[in-house]
């Protein structure tokens, strides 16, 4: 499904652990990393198409999870050029989204990345909440960026303000500044360590 401007109706998930953290996973069989998200069917609603894209993706169910915030409207980007398939019918230049902001409230082992017979992820880890913006793949980070400053608010009700400081992204408005750098997929607070990086993973 693709609509009269060529972008494709998605859905983005950006999975909260209680303590701030998000759900970071790398894609199989390449060395990206991102959020969960996928297209929505035809005869889907948004928080439809996000229910099964979790459950595809993480393993999760609705039961695992409490939406916490949804942002309004679509947020686009524009997919790299080598990327567009100019010779199908209907040409896809890039993704329309809506993002959703999941607290996790399952255990670990409820996660499972292969569910399905292509699982779209190999490998998981809990980062700091502005890690991503760093480090998705650039064509990305613009759609990240606006998503993540819009559910900033929801996740600081639950993790606090310290684990979710505003001046990330407020700094990263200025422009001309250096941007900082982040924190790294350490707890808030403090220094990564391997244990943090790396646990989870299948």
């Amino acid at each position: 499904m693709i609509d009269p401007d060529g972008y494709r109706p998605n859905v983005g998930i950006v999975l909260m652990h209680p303590d701030g953290r998000v759900f970071w996973a790398r894609r199989v069989r390449r060395d990206g990393w991102q959020f969960p998200q996928g297209g929505m069917n035809s005869d889907e609603t948004p928080i439809e198409a996000m229910y099964r894209e979790l459950r595809e993706e993480t393993g999760l169910l609705p039961e695992h999870v409490a939406v916490l915030g949804v942002t309004p409207g679509w947020l686009r980007y524009r997919l790299p050029h080598n990327a567009i398939r100019r010779n199908d019918r209907i040409v896809c230049i890039g993704q329309k989204q809506v993002w959703f902001l999941l607290q996790f409230t399952g255990q670990e082992s409820d996660l499972q990345l292969d569910l399905t017979a292509k699982p779209e992820f190999d490998h998981w880890r809990w980062v700091d909440f502005w890690y991503p913006l760093e480090h998705v793949v650039v064509f990305k980070r613009g759609v990240y960026a606006s998503a993540l400053r819009h559910l900033a608010p929801f996740a600081r009700q639950i993790a606090g303000a310290g684990a979710i400081p505003a001046a990330v992204v407020e700094q990263r408005e200025r422009s001309g500044r250096r941007r900082p750098r982040p924190r790294g997929p350490g707890r808030p607070g403090r220094a990564p360590s391997t244990r943090d990086s790396d646990s989870g993973g299948n």
